[in-house]
């Protein structure tokens, strides 16, 4: 199959070219898409269980412990936050699956409360794949970290059969402005900033039962804006909700801040034909490890509900701690500015998760 791709040449007298390409489904190239294809979080913890890494009195957060992505002050007033993140493609659609690696990426950055300045490539791709689709994949990542206010500037590419990419992101943040998931207290409500159901989504659309249009325009958004506004209501803890699901980064949250996590099933905000597709029986092995790592008490939730809170997220949202009284204004802020909010549960005495 052939398909038509501008070739961009830097704006000279053929800068309206267009090439004839192969089409390359880069999903048939993969074996696993997305952050789906992380090893499960109880692997992880296996394999850093009494790792201990260099002592440094600047490191203000590595792995004991881990977060979304390391942080190291350089001063008073300064400190990178430094992460990295790539992936198999999750769509077949070059300069989407760039976009959404880079947006995965810098949203690591984002859920720290930084700022990311600096992003390099880190690219594994085929070499036969046509030059015009490789560039795609770039171009789609580039725009991105333009669009965080950053800059790519090089990166790394090898020969792999299996395609992957994404970037490593640095930022800068205030050492006292650092979100960490660590922060959550009793009387704090629970929000989120995008809806659930990426792979859900992606795994319908592939038995034809929903199209990918409004996931892939959710993967594609960068918590840039959401954060801008956060920044001005302290949070008490942030993450952003990527492979190990809703209920897997929510009781990450809910050991490293010692309280209980309770989550409202019906209030729990789905990206069009996720639940539709849970109903026809879609579900991942991401999901299976979800399902094994984080022990949530489940009470009388419909299947589809607990289905779409272990689903592993791409590029997912920020799940976002405060207390309670603030959120009236930040629930209007949000609508103010025309971004997507959810409130969906709150933060309690004792340990562990709930799905009510």
């Amino acid at each position: 199959m052939q398909h038509d791709i501008p070739l961009p040449d830097g704006g000279g007298p053929c800068a309206a070219a267009v090439v004839t390409v192969r089409i390359v489904k880069l999903t048939d190239l993969a074996t696993a898409g997305g952050c789906a294809a992380k090893y499960s979080a109880s692997r992880l913890e296996e394999l850093l269980r009494g790792f201990v890494p260099a002592e440094a009195e600047n490191l203000l957060v590595g792995l004991d412990p881990a977060d979304d992505a390391a942080v190291y002050r350089l001063d008073d007033e300064r400190a990178l936050v430094f992460t990295i993140d790539f992936f198999p493609p999750i769509v077949d659609d070059p300069a989407d699956f760039g976009a959404i690696a880079a947006t995965n990426a810098l949203n690591d950055v984002f859920a720290m409360g930084g700022l990311p300045l600096l992003a390099l490539s880190v690219a594994a791709l085929p070499e036969e794949l046509p030059t015009p689709v490789v560039r795609a994949i770039f171009d789609g990542a580039d725009a991105q970290v333009r669009a965080a206010g950053a800059i790519l500037a090089g990166g790394h590419t090898i020969r792999d059969a299996e395609p992957k990419y994404g970037l490593a992101v640095v930022g800068t943040v205030a050492p006292d402005g650092i979100w960490s998931k660590a922060g959550a207290r009793s009387g704090d409500a629970l929000y989120l900033t995008k809806p659930l159901g990426t792979a859900l989504v992606l795994g319908g659309a592939k038995r034809g039962l929903c199209d990918l249009d409004a996931a892939v325009a959710w993967m594609r958004t960068l918590n840039k804006d959401a954060a801008d506004v956060l920044r001005r209501f302290t949070p008490s803890a942030v993450t952003d909700v990527t492979g190990f699901g809703l209920l897997g980064h929510a009781h990450e949250l809910a050991a490293r801040s010692g309280v209980r996590v309770s989550l409202d099933a019906a209030r729990l905000p789905a990206i069009d034909g996720a639940l539709d597709a849970a109903r026809d029986g879609v579900s991942t092995a991401g999901t299976r490890n979800n399902r094994e790592y984080a022990t949530v008490d489940v009470g009388e939730v419909a299947p589809e509900l607990t289905e779409l809170a272990y689903d592993p997220q791409t590029s997912g949202g920020l799940l976002v701690s405060i207390p309670r009284d603030r959120g009236p204004a930040l629930e209007a802020e949000f609508t103010r500015a025309e971004l997507f909010l959810a409130r969906i549960g709150s933060v309690g005495e004792g340990e562990g998760v709930e799905l009510r």
